[in-house]
């Protein structure tokens, strides 16, 4: 079994989540007592936030490029990001090391792609559904068309994301907002949407949404697992 590098604590709420979907793919693959062989780097997510305010993205691709290279130096062979929105300064960290560097966008590519869709909808921060490092990943790999919500539907979006979900707080009334944005983007015209901030699946899940979920942080775990074993 390879060793895969985890760049958690963006936020920890779905750090447990990756630990727990990435040991429990590896145990169903190889038996009940098996699990996986990670290194975790869970960075303080307060100094990322507040550089994503600034803008710093630069000072914050620093500060993932330097996990990157401590867990290379833990020995591991592959190193996963888990969260969607510092995927903006991922480049950063690929340079940092040799070693292969797990995109969250690429297993979601290949997902939605393989499902016959085309044009889907993106929830995520502000910065995953407003910026093009994401969804022009989406296009130009994958053929893949992105719809966001709408200015105030993103802000709320957003906001329930920091305020709440990485804080570990899930609220009916959230849940049921969280509903009806995405009822609505169907109705625009979205085949499926996709759970672009790796929080999201914490709140919601298949029974909330009128067309598919596709969740990044699943199937993320599952391509680390892929690799693990692979």
């Amino acid at each position: 079994m390879r060793t895969v590098g985890l760049i958690g604590g963006m936020s920890w709420e779905s750090t447990v989540a990756y630990y727990q979907m990435i040991n429990r793919g590896v145990r169903q693959r190889l038996g009940p007592l098996r699990s996986a062989r990670l290194l975790l780097d869970s960075l303080d997510f307060g100094e990322i936030e507040a550089l994503q305010r600034q803008g710093d993205w630069h000072h914050a691709g620093k500060l993932l490029a330097a996990s990157a290279r401590r867990l290379e130096a833990g020995g591991a062979q592959a190193i996963v990001l888990a969260t969607n929105t510092m995927h903006k300064v991922a480049d950063a960290v690929v340079a940092a090391t040799p070693l292969p560097f797990l995109h969250i966008v690429d297993p979601t590519g290949l997902a939605l792609r393989e499902a016959g869709f085309h044009q889907v909808a993106l929830l995520g921060t502000a910065f995953t559904m407003e910026q093009e490092f994401y969804r022009e990943r989406l296009r130009s790999r994958y053929g893949i068309r992105c719809l966001v919500p709408d200015d105030g539907q993103r802000r709320e979006v957003h906001r329930v994301i920091y305020e709440e979900l990485c804080a570990g707080i899930a609220i009916e009334s959230s849940r049921q907002r969280y509903r009806e944005i995405m009822v609505d983007c169907a109705a625009r015209g979205a085949q499926a949407i996709i759970l672009g901030c790796t929080e999201i699946g914490l709140l919601v899940g298949r029974e909330d949404s009128p067309v598919p979920l596709f969740d990044t942080a699943a199937l993320h775990a599952a391509a680390a697992v892929d690799f693990m074993l692979g």
